[in-house]
């Protein structure tokens, strides 16, 4: 579980999984201090992160010549309905057009991606 605790700054807020803790905030657009990820950057982040890691471990796991990957995330809203999560992908090494094709479908079933495929609901649960 990820807990959330207010900071010492108007929004800022700490975010810990028990071993690590990051900082987010609001943007300054919105009166915060823009003193970290804002939480949909780091939607962005988490998807991008998940997308990075599926490409690298699918890699290996074939023993596929991949150097490196990098990816890129962004939140489009084409209308009041629809949320599009837009990625690039840019592989690196010397790969083939059917590595790179195993690559790109290893990142487009990366586990992030897939539970945000699905109906989502949300339950407050009292603490």
């Amino acid at each position: 579980m990820i807990t959330t605790e207010s900071g010492t700054e108007k929004f800022v807020t700490l975010a810990s999984n028990g071993r690590t803790t990051i900082q987010l905030d609001a943007p300054v657009a919105k009166g915060g201090g823009g003193m970290g990820f804002g939480p949909h950057e780091l939607l962005e982040a988490s998807i991008g992160a998940c997308i990075n890691m599926a490409v690298r471990m699918h890699a290996l796991a074939h023993q596929i010549p991949l150097e490196s990957v990098a990816s890129g995330v962004r939140i489009v809203r084409p209308d009041d309905t629809t949320v599009r999560f837009e990625h690039t992908l840019d592989l690196r090494g010397p790969l083939t057009d059917a590595q790179r094709e195993a690559l790109t479908a290893a990142a487009a079933s990366c586990p992030v991606r897939q539970t945000l495929s699905r109906r989502i609901d949300f339950q407050s649960v009292t603490a």
